[in-house]
Protein backbone atom coordinates (compact mmCIF):
# COMPACT_ATOMS: atom_id res chain seq x y z
CA UNK A 1 0.00 0.00 0.00
CA UNK A 2 2.85 2.48 0.55
CA UNK A 3 2.92 3.03 -3.24
CA UNK A 4 -1.05 3.76 -3.47
CA UNK A 5 -0.39 6.59 -0.85
CA UNK A 6 -1.40 9.00 -3.85
CA UNK A 7 -4.65 8.27 -4.26
CA UNK A 8 -6.47 8.49 -7.88
CA UNK A 9 -10.22 8.70 -8.34
CA UNK A 10 -12.39 10.02 -10.89
CA UNK A 11 -14.43 11.54 -8.05
CA UNK A 12 -11.18 13.17 -6.62
CA UNK A 13 -10.77 15.42 -9.59
CA UNK A 14 -14.14 15.83 -10.54
CA UNK A 15 -15.07 20.09 -10.70
CA UNK A 16 -17.78 19.51 -7.38
CA UNK A 17 -14.64 17.78 -5.23
CA UNK A 18 -12.09 20.17 -6.08
CA UNK A 19 -14.65 23.09 -5.72
CA UNK A 20 -15.02 21.71 -2.16
CA UNK A 21 -12.09 21.86 -1.60
CA UNK A 22 -10.77 24.91 -3.39
CA UNK A 23 -13.92 26.84 -0.83
CA UNK A 24 -11.72 26.03 1.92
CA UNK A 25 -8.39 25.98 1.01
CA UNK A 26 -8.57 29.30 -0.64
CA UNK A 27 -9.75 30.93 2.34
CA UNK A 28 -6.26 29.38 3.91
CA UNK A 29 -8.22 26.36 5.47
CA UNK A 30 -7.36 22.77 5.54
CA UNK A 31 -8.96 20.54 3.26
CA UNK A 32 -9.20 16.49 3.74
CA UNK A 33 -11.63 13.76 2.35
CA UNK A 34 -11.36 11.03 5.28
CA UNK A 35 -13.03 7.82 5.95
CA UNK A 36 -14.51 5.60 3.78
CA UNK A 37 -14.03 7.27 0.42
CA UNK A 38 -10.10 7.35 0.75
CA UNK A 39 -10.28 3.93 1.93
CA UNK A 40 -12.32 2.08 -0.39
CA UNK A 41 -10.57 4.14 -3.22
CA UNK A 42 -7.47 2.78 -1.82
CA UNK A 43 -9.12 -0.49 -2.28
CA UNK A 44 -9.86 0.34 -5.82
CA UNK A 45 -13.94 0.18 -4.52
CA UNK A 46 -16.96 2.01 -5.18
CA UNK A 47 -17.19 4.92 -3.59
CA UNK A 48 -20.57 6.20 -1.94
CA UNK A 49 -20.10 8.85 0.88
CA UNK A 50 -17.88 12.20 -0.02
CA UNK A 51 -16.70 13.25 3.50
CA UNK A 52 -14.26 16.31 3.89
CA UNK A 53 -13.06 17.20 7.22
CA UNK A 54 -11.40 21.06 8.13
CA UNK A 55 -9.87 23.21 10.72
CA UNK A 56 -12.57 26.09 9.65
CA UNK A 57 -15.38 26.30 12.30
CA UNK A 58 -18.90 25.03 11.39
CA UNK A 59 -20.14 29.25 11.07
CA UNK A 60 -16.90 29.79 8.37
CA UNK A 61 -18.04 27.00 6.33
CA UNK A 62 -21.49 28.01 5.98
CA UNK A 63 -20.49 31.68 5.57
CA UNK A 64 -17.43 30.26 2.70
CA UNK A 65 -20.53 28.29 0.99
CA UNK A 66 -22.51 31.33 0.87
CA UNK A 67 -20.10 33.38 -0.47
CA UNK A 68 -19.36 30.96 -3.23
CA UNK A 69 -22.96 30.79 -4.29
CA UNK A 70 -22.87 27.25 -3.09
CA UNK A 71 -26.09 25.48 -1.17
CA UNK A 72 -25.23 24.64 2.78
CA UNK A 73 -27.41 22.80 5.37
CA UNK A 74 -26.18 22.66 9.09
CA UNK A 75 -27.61 18.84 9.06
CA UNK A 76 -25.31 18.60 11.81
CA UNK A 77 -23.86 21.70 13.02
CA UNK A 78 -23.78 20.97 16.96
CA UNK A 79 -21.25 18.17 15.80
CA UNK A 80 -19.60 20.26 13.43
CA UNK A 81 -21.22 19.23 9.97
CA UNK A 82 -22.58 21.20 7.14
CA UNK A 83 -23.43 19.75 4.13
CA UNK A 84 -22.19 21.54 0.98
CA UNK A 85 -24.57 20.44 -2.65
CA UNK A 86 -22.25 21.26 -5.70
CA UNK A 87 -23.65 20.29 -8.76
CA UNK A 88 -26.10 17.59 -7.26
CA UNK A 89 -23.27 15.75 -5.38
CA UNK A 90 -23.39 16.16 -1.39
CA UNK A 91 -20.44 16.91 0.44
CA UNK A 92 -20.43 16.91 4.33
CA UNK A 93 -17.61 18.81 5.82
CA UNK A 94 -16.92 18.82 9.34
CA UNK A 95 -14.61 20.47 11.37
CA UNK A 96 -11.77 18.32 12.88
CA UNK A 97 -12.89 16.92 16.21
CA UNK A 98 -11.51 15.63 19.71
CA UNK A 99 -13.96 13.85 22.30
CA UNK A 100 -14.38 15.53 25.17
CA UNK A 101 -17.07 13.10 26.92
CA UNK A 102 -18.75 9.71 25.86
CA UNK A 103 -21.41 7.69 27.03
CA UNK A 104 -21.59 4.47 24.71
CA UNK A 105 -24.00 6.32 22.59
CA UNK A 106 -22.91 9.72 22.14
CA UNK A 107 -19.88 12.06 22.34
CA UNK A 108 -19.52 15.33 23.39
CA UNK A 109 -17.17 17.13 21.06
CA UNK A 110 -14.61 20.15 20.85
CA UNK A 111 -13.16 21.26 17.60
CA UNK A 112 -9.61 21.31 17.13
CA UNK A 113 -7.21 22.18 14.37
CA UNK A 114 -4.85 18.52 14.86
CA UNK A 115 -5.44 16.11 12.82
CA UNK A 116 -4.23 13.40 14.97
CA UNK A 117 -6.36 14.44 17.52
CA UNK A 118 -9.26 13.72 14.92
CA UNK A 119 -8.30 10.67 14.04
CA UNK A 120 -7.45 9.20 17.38
CA UNK A 121 -11.48 9.62 18.04
CA UNK A 122 -12.30 7.02 15.00
CA UNK A 123 -13.20 3.57 15.39
CA UNK A 124 -10.53 1.61 12.64
CA UNK A 125 -7.46 2.01 11.74
CA UNK A 126 -8.49 2.12 7.89
CA UNK A 127 -10.90 4.47 8.76
CA UNK A 128 -8.03 7.14 10.11
CA UNK A 129 -7.01 8.08 5.99
CA UNK A 130 -6.91 11.55 4.87
CA UNK A 131 -6.08 12.60 1.16
CA UNK A 132 -5.76 16.44 -0.19
CA UNK A 133 -7.21 17.34 -2.94
CA UNK A 134 -4.03 16.03 -5.41
CA UNK A 135 -4.48 12.93 -3.43
CA UNK A 136 -1.52 13.08 -1.19
CA UNK A 137 -2.54 10.67 1.25
CA UNK A 138 -2.00 11.22 5.42
CA UNK A 139 -1.81 8.61 7.70
CA UNK A 140 -1.33 10.52 11.22
CA UNK A 141 -1.75 8.06 13.49
CA UNK A 142 0.23 5.18 11.65
CA UNK A 143 -0.46 1.57 10.35
CA UNK A 144 -4.00 2.69 8.88
CA UNK A 145 -2.28 2.01 5.54
CA UNK A 146 -0.43 -1.20 6.33
CA UNK A 147 -3.40 -2.90 7.98
CA UNK A 148 -5.32 -2.01 4.81
CA UNK A 149 -2.81 -3.51 2.87
CA UNK A 150 -3.08 -6.64 5.08
CA UNK A 151 -6.74 -6.32 5.01
CA UNK A 152 -6.62 -5.90 8.78
CA UNK A 153 -9.39 -4.58 10.74
CA UNK A 154 -8.20 -3.00 13.96
CA UNK A 155 -9.38 -0.98 16.39
CA UNK A 156 -7.52 2.55 17.01
CA UNK A 157 -5.74 2.19 20.43
CA UNK A 158 -7.39 0.58 23.08
CA UNK A 159 -10.44 -1.62 21.78
CA UNK A 160 -12.79 -1.76 25.01
CA UNK A 161 -11.74 2.44 25.02
CA UNK A 162 -13.18 2.68 21.83
CA UNK A 163 -15.79 0.29 22.44
CA UNK A 164 -17.22 2.07 25.45
CA UNK A 165 -17.09 5.47 23.70
CA UNK A 166 -20.15 3.90 21.24
CA UNK A 167 -21.44 0.49 21.52
CA UNK A 168 -22.33 0.20 17.96
CA UNK A 169 -18.69 -0.68 17.45
CA UNK A 170 -19.10 -3.78 18.25
CA UNK A 171 -21.14 -4.77 15.32
CA UNK A 172 -18.96 -2.27 13.26
CA UNK A 173 -15.92 -4.22 14.06
CA UNK A 174 -17.83 -7.38 12.37
CA UNK A 175 -19.42 -5.54 9.98
CA UNK A 176 -15.76 -3.99 8.49
CA UNK A 177 -14.02 -7.69 8.83
CA UNK A 178 -16.96 -9.33 6.59
CA UNK A 179 -16.03 -6.26 4.04
CA UNK A 180 -12.26 -5.92 4.52
CA UNK A 181 -10.42 -8.21 6.07
CA UNK A 182 -8.48 -11.17 4.38
CA UNK A 183 -10.71 -14.31 5.90
CA UNK A 184 -7.10 -16.00 5.77
CA UNK A 185 -5.40 -13.95 8.75
CA UNK A 186 -8.09 -13.96 10.64
CA UNK A 187 -10.08 -11.63 13.17
CA UNK A 188 -8.18 -9.17 15.53
CA UNK A 189 -8.00 -10.90 19.01
CA UNK A 190 -7.61 -8.12 21.21
CA UNK A 191 -11.06 -6.69 19.24
CA UNK A 192 -12.97 -9.86 19.44
CA UNK A 193 -11.60 -10.24 23.30
CA UNK A 194 -12.78 -6.65 23.91
CA UNK A 195 -16.25 -7.01 21.66
CA UNK A 196 -17.10 -10.36 24.02
CA UNK A 197 -16.07 -8.00 27.09
CA UNK A 198 -18.75 -5.58 25.81
CA UNK A 199 -21.39 -7.48 25.30
CA UNK A 200 -23.59 -5.52 28.00
CA UNK A 201 -23.49 -2.45 25.82
CA UNK A 202 -25.73 -3.70 23.02
CA UNK A 203 -28.49 -3.75 24.92
CA UNK A 204 -28.99 -0.05 24.91
CA UNK A 205 -28.69 0.33 21.05
CA UNK A 206 -31.90 0.98 19.27
CA UNK A 207 -33.26 -1.73 16.86
CA UNK A 208 -32.94 0.38 14.13
CA UNK A 209 -29.17 0.73 14.80
CA UNK A 210 -28.80 -2.52 15.29
CA UNK A 211 -30.50 -3.99 11.80
CA UNK A 212 -28.60 -1.05 10.03
CA UNK A 213 -25.92 -3.22 10.67
CA UNK A 214 -26.73 -6.20 10.15
CA UNK A 215 -27.99 -5.36 7.12
CA UNK A 216 -24.57 -4.32 6.15
CA UNK A 217 -23.00 -7.20 7.23
CA UNK A 218 -25.28 -9.66 5.47
CA UNK A 219 -24.55 -7.85 1.92
CA UNK A 220 -20.90 -8.21 2.33
CA UNK A 221 -19.35 -11.08 -0.33
CA UNK A 222 -18.85 -13.63 2.15
CA UNK A 223 -20.33 -12.73 5.64
CA UNK A 224 -20.17 -16.19 7.27
CA UNK A 225 -16.58 -16.20 8.71
CA UNK A 226 -17.49 -12.62 10.54
CA UNK A 227 -20.76 -14.22 11.64
CA UNK A 228 -19.32 -17.08 13.20
CA UNK A 229 -16.61 -15.12 15.33
CA UNK A 230 -19.72 -13.04 16.24
CA UNK A 231 -21.05 -16.37 17.88
CA UNK A 232 -17.57 -17.04 19.03
CA UNK A 233 -17.84 -14.08 21.12
CA UNK A 234 -21.26 -14.19 22.43
CA UNK A 235 -22.35 -11.23 19.92
CA UNK A 236 -24.96 -13.34 17.67
CA UNK A 237 -26.85 -14.78 20.69
CA UNK A 238 -27.17 -11.72 22.12
CA UNK A 239 -28.67 -9.92 18.84
CA UNK A 240 -30.35 -12.82 17.51
CA UNK A 241 -31.49 -14.78 19.65
CA UNK A 242 -31.58 -19.08 18.09
CA UNK A 243 -29.79 -17.49 15.17
CA UNK A 244 -27.34 -20.67 14.05
CA UNK A 245 -23.97 -19.08 12.59
CA UNK A 246 -23.12 -22.53 10.88
CA UNK A 247 -26.28 -22.52 8.68
CA UNK A 248 -24.84 -19.38 6.84
CA UNK A 249 -21.83 -20.92 5.12
CA UNK A 250 -23.37 -23.66 3.20
CA UNK A 251 -25.37 -20.43 1.41
CA UNK A 252 -22.40 -18.14 0.75
CA UNK A 253 -21.05 -21.49 -0.93
CA UNK A 254 -23.68 -22.59 -3.12
CA UNK A 255 -24.32 -18.58 -4.09
CA UNK A 256 -20.76 -18.62 -5.65
CA UNK A 257 -21.24 -22.21 -7.61
CA UNK A 258 -22.78 -21.69 -11.29
CA UNK A 259 -25.84 -21.38 -12.13
CA UNK A 260 -26.32 -18.88 -8.82
CA UNK A 261 -23.33 -16.85 -9.66
CA UNK A 262 -25.17 -14.57 -11.54
CA UNK A 263 -27.71 -13.76 -8.83
CA UNK A 264 -26.56 -10.91 -6.59
CA UNK A 265 -26.73 -11.41 -2.49
CA UNK A 266 -29.91 -10.70 -0.63
CA UNK A 267 -29.48 -10.06 3.23
CA UNK A 268 -32.82 -10.94 3.54
CA UNK A 269 -32.14 -14.92 2.51
CA UNK A 270 -29.18 -14.80 4.36
CA UNK A 271 -31.02 -13.61 7.25
CA UNK A 272 -33.70 -16.43 6.36
CA UNK A 273 -31.01 -18.53 7.12
CA UNK A 274 -29.80 -17.62 10.07
CA UNK A 275 -32.83 -18.19 11.74
CA UNK A 276 -33.64 -17.05 15.14
CA UNK A 277 -36.20 -17.05 17.57
CA UNK A 278 -37.94 -13.36 15.93
CA UNK A 279 -35.53 -11.94 14.18
CA UNK A 280 -37.59 -9.44 12.86
CA UNK A 281 -38.49 -7.78 15.91
CA UNK A 282 -34.75 -7.78 17.31
CA UNK A 283 -33.90 -5.64 14.05
CA UNK A 284 -36.68 -3.79 13.84
CA UNK A 285 -37.67 -4.56 10.07
CA UNK A 286 -39.82 -2.82 8.13
CA UNK A 287 -43.35 -4.02 7.10
CA UNK A 288 -42.39 -5.38 3.88
CA UNK A 289 -39.14 -6.78 4.97
CA UNK A 290 -41.06 -8.53 7.32
CA UNK A 291 -43.71 -9.93 4.89
CA UNK A 292 -40.87 -11.33 2.85
CA UNK A 293 -39.50 -12.52 6.10
CA UNK A 294 -42.11 -14.50 7.18
CA UNK A 295 -42.96 -15.37 3.62
CA UNK A 296 -39.41 -16.97 3.11
CA UNK A 297 -38.94 -18.84 6.26
CA UNK A 298 -42.67 -20.50 5.38
CA UNK A 299 -41.31 -21.31 1.93
CA UNK A 300 -38.24 -23.08 3.33
CA UNK A 301 -40.00 -25.29 5.74
CA UNK A 302 -42.63 -26.05 2.67
CA UNK A 303 -42.10 -28.49 0.14
CA UNK A 304 -43.80 -26.96 -2.59
CA UNK A 305 -41.49 -27.28 -5.76
CA UNK A 306 -39.62 -24.28 -7.29
CA UNK A 307 -42.48 -23.01 -9.89
CA UNK A 308 -45.06 -22.92 -7.34
CA UNK A 309 -43.02 -20.53 -5.31
CA UNK A 310 -42.14 -18.88 -8.08
CA UNK A 311 -45.87 -18.21 -8.24
CA UNK A 312 -46.90 -17.48 -4.80
CA UNK A 313 -43.96 -15.27 -3.98
CA UNK A 314 -42.65 -13.84 -6.96
CA UNK A 315 -39.35 -14.71 -8.69
CA UNK A 316 -37.18 -12.91 -6.45
CA UNK A 317 -38.71 -13.92 -3.24
CA UNK A 318 -39.00 -17.50 -5.07
CA UNK A 319 -34.98 -17.72 -5.87
CA UNK A 320 -34.18 -16.66 -2.37
CA UNK A 321 -36.33 -19.91 -1.23
CA UNK A 322 -35.42 -21.93 -3.23
CA UNK A 323 -31.44 -21.36 -2.37
CA UNK A 324 -32.38 -20.89 0.94
CA UNK A 325 -34.12 -24.50 1.37
CA UNK A 326 -31.45 -26.14 -0.66
CA UNK A 327 -28.85 -24.95 1.42
CA UNK A 328 -30.06 -26.08 4.62
CA UNK A 329 -30.66 -29.46 3.20
CA UNK A 330 -27.13 -29.49 2.23
CA UNK A 331 -27.67 -30.40 -1.79
CA UNK A 332 -28.12 -27.86 -4.95
CA UNK A 333 -31.83 -27.30 -6.94
CA UNK A 334 -32.79 -29.78 -9.00
CA UNK A 335 -31.75 -28.68 -12.52
CA UNK A 336 -33.87 -26.44 -14.60
CA UNK A 337 -34.90 -24.91 -11.29
CA UNK A 338 -34.87 -20.90 -12.45
CA UNK A 339 -36.70 -21.91 -15.55
CA UNK A 340 -39.09 -23.28 -13.39
CA UNK A 341 -39.76 -20.23 -11.00
CA UNK A 342 -40.29 -18.23 -14.17
CA UNK A 343 -42.88 -20.14 -15.83
CA UNK A 344 -44.77 -20.37 -12.36
CA UNK A 345 -43.63 -15.99 -12.11
CA UNK A 346 -45.19 -15.83 -15.07
CA UNK A 347 -48.53 -17.96 -14.56
CA UNK A 348 -51.83 -16.39 -14.47
CA UNK A 349 -54.93 -18.43 -12.12
CA UNK A 350 -57.50 -18.84 -15.08
CA UNK A 351 -60.50 -18.48 -12.33
CA UNK A 352 -61.50 -15.82 -10.55
CA UNK A 353 -63.95 -14.84 -7.99
CA UNK A 354 -67.14 -14.37 -10.04
CA UNK A 355 -66.75 -17.37 -11.98
CA UNK A 356 -67.94 -19.17 -8.57
CA UNK A 357 -70.74 -16.33 -7.54
CA UNK A 358 -73.55 -16.02 -6.29
CA UNK A 359 -73.45 -19.88 -5.70
CA UNK A 360 -70.77 -19.42 -3.22
CA UNK A 361 -69.99 -16.40 -0.66
CA UNK A 362 -67.72 -15.13 1.65
CA UNK A 363 -65.78 -17.49 3.41
CA UNK A 364 -66.62 -20.70 0.82
CA UNK A 365 -66.29 -18.52 -1.48
CA UNK A 366 -62.68 -17.85 -0.51
CA UNK A 367 -61.88 -21.48 0.66
CA UNK A 368 -63.08 -22.82 -2.73
CA UNK A 369 -60.62 -20.58 -5.12
CA UNK A 370 -57.78 -21.77 -2.61
CA UNK A 371 -58.75 -25.34 -3.71
CA UNK A 372 -58.82 -25.04 -7.61
CA UNK A 373 -55.94 -22.68 -7.64
CA UNK A 374 -53.77 -25.82 -5.66
CA UNK A 375 -55.79 -28.11 -8.36
CA UNK A 376 -54.16 -25.86 -11.03
CA UNK A 377 -50.56 -25.32 -9.52
CA UNK A 378 -50.14 -29.05 -8.97
CA UNK A 379 -51.22 -29.74 -12.73
CA UNK A 380 -48.31 -27.50 -13.34
CA UNK A 381 -50.67 -24.56 -14.43
CA UNK A 382 -51.85 -26.85 -17.25
CA UNK A 383 -55.83 -26.99 -15.96
CA UNK A 384 -58.16 -24.10 -17.91
CA UNK A 385 -60.77 -22.53 -16.08
CA UNK A 386 -63.59 -24.86 -17.88
CA UNK A 387 -61.28 -27.41 -16.72
CA UNK A 388 -61.13 -26.40 -13.21
CA UNK A 389 -64.95 -25.63 -13.45
CA UNK A 390 -66.39 -28.67 -14.51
Amino acid sequence: MSQAQHLRADWLNSPATQAACAMLTGAGHAAWLVGGCVRDALLHLPVADLDITTDAAPETILALAKAAGLRALPTGIAHGTVTVIIDGTAFEITTLRRDIATDGRHATVAFTTDIAQDAARRDFTINALYADATGRVRDPLGGGLADLEARRVRFIGDPARRIAEDDLRILRFFRFHAHYADPAGGIDAQGLAACAAGLDGLAGLSRERVGAEVRKLLSAPDPAPATAAMAQAGVLAAILPGADPLALAPLIHLESQPPTTGIPPHWLRRLAVLGGADPGAALRLSRAELRDLSALRDAIARPDPPAALGYRLGAGLATDATLARAALMGMPPAPGWQSEIAHGAQAQFPVRAADLMPNLQGPALGAELTRLQDRWIASGFRLTRAELLA
